[in-house]
């Protein structure tokens, strides 16, 4: 049962990675076919990222209220129906209308999954799960250029990726009993543990008399407002690192081909396919990260991944004549990248405990997306004003930022 279920969230992350990309490969015909600027794709990315980060910060007591099997098939099953809004949509208006549903189904999905999996699965799954988002962002592009080229025209793409998404709202609804399966057989685990521990340290006259407690289930913990949660010792500056960590992630990948073209001298074509690989890159990453779990721990993965990226980031901004240094520096970065998000998700319930960890991995959710949806545009705004040489400057700004924060993390959970 428990393999099936691991199975089924596989399934899940994949869903969670599947809309990521379509407006991206989509946009091109789109904006002409609606008869808007280029430009206007920022604002509908701008309303998914704002319902996601609500919905990231709300997840906490949805998820406790109604269960991760139940928030998770919901969630799925809204992402669907806002993708077949989409491929219905003739304006532009409808567009950022079905995008509010869309960014609360996968902020909610994003943040319960993430801290059920840091609660009931080792590193080497949470990687690996992650490695399945990077799967389900391919399938989209490849979904959407067949349409495209078979002249069946974008919402045809957004229609097959939407039937796809019904199917696994499907599966997870029928998985329900699963889930809830997985969490009782963990709670009475940890309750059994702890009661072995109390009974090798509480005096024999005592234990009779005595009740063990049990670690805190999260359907029982005490919900957390944000002041409450930013005021825990080490969540501001987890959430800084989550912040730094999607702000270099994301402008890497946005900014890559630009860089490699304008600065570097590669040629378009060449640019494009390195930057592809830098996604390449994670996904691979994720996969070796999540065979390597077994040896090292979730902080020595992420000094892993922090020492990789700026290795990577030297080799793009040395000064040489070759482009092959540039080209292999950003596909080290992706692999650096790999290791250091879901790690950092899978710490936190040891870090700040079982009964914090949905409240917290919310907040981390909503950091990580602020992150996303800002810093990218902040170093095109930057750049074209000082040129693109700041990339890689960028890029080590925001990894120095990750590690000084995820250091100081641990420094202060240590006390």
């Amino acid at each position: 049962m428990v393999s099936l279920l691991l199975s089924i969230i596989y399934v899940a992350f994949i869903s969670l990675g599947l809309p990521d990309s379509l407006i991206g490969s989509g946009w091109p015909v789109m904006h002409a076919q609606l008869h808007v600027p280029m430009s206007y794709a920022g604002i509908i990315t701008m309303i998914i990222a704002g319902c996601t980060i609500i919905s990231s910060l709300m997840a906490d007591r949805v998820t406790h209220r109604f269960g991760t099997g139940k928030v998770t098939a919901v969630s799925v099953a809204t992402t669907a129906i806002a993708l077949f809004g989409f491929s219905f949509s003739g304006a532009f208006w409808m567009l950022c209308l079905w995008a509010i549903p869309y960014g609360l189904g996968a902020g909610a999905v994003d943040a319960s999954l993430n801290n059920f999996v840091a609660l009931h699965y080792e590193s080497r799954q949470m990687n690996w799960l992650h490695c399945f988002w990077g799967v389900g962002a391919a399938i989209s592009p490849f979904v959407m250029s067949m349409s495209l080229t078979h002249n069946l025209g974008w919402a045809s793409g957004y229609r097959f990726i939407g039937i796809i998404q019904v199917v696994l709202s499907i599966i997870l609804f029928m998985s329900l009993p699963l889930w809830n399966r997985k969490e009782r057989e963990t709670a009475l685990a940890e309750t059994v543990s702890v009661e072995a521990a109390l009974a090798e340290t509480v005096p024999s006259e005592t234990k009779r008399t005595e009740t063990a407690p049990t670690k805190a289930a999260p359907a029982s913990a005490p919900r957390l407002t944000l002041p409450q949660i930013v005021r825990i010792p080490g969540v501001p500056e987890v959430l800084v690192a989550f912040f730094a960590y999607c702000a270099l992630e994301q402008t890497a990948g946005l900014w890559a081909s630009s860089y490699l073209v304008q600065a570097r001298g590669v040629e378009v074509t060449t640019a494009a396919q390195f930057a592809s690989l830098f996604y390449l890159g994670i996904t691979a990453g994720r996969f070796l990260a999540g065979i390597i779990a077994g040896r090292l721990n979730d902080r020595q993965l992420v000094r892993v991944g922090v020492v990789v990226v700026m290795i990577g980031i030297v080799f793009i901004a040395v000064p040489l004549s070759v482009q092959w240094p540039a080209l292999a520096g950003l596909v080290m970065v992706g692999f650096g990248c790999a290791p250091i998000y879901p790690s950092l998700i899978h710490a936190t319930p040891a870090t700040f405990g079982a009964d914090k960890s949905q409240a917290i991995i919310g907040v981390q959710m909503a950091a990580a997306y602020v992150g996303t949806t800002f810093m990218p545009p902040l170093f095109g705004a930057v750049a074209s004003v000082t040129g693109m040489w700041m990339f890689a400057l960028f890029l080590l700004l925001f990894t120095v930022v990750m590690a000084v924060m995820t250091e100081w993390t641990n420094k202060i959970v240590e006390v």
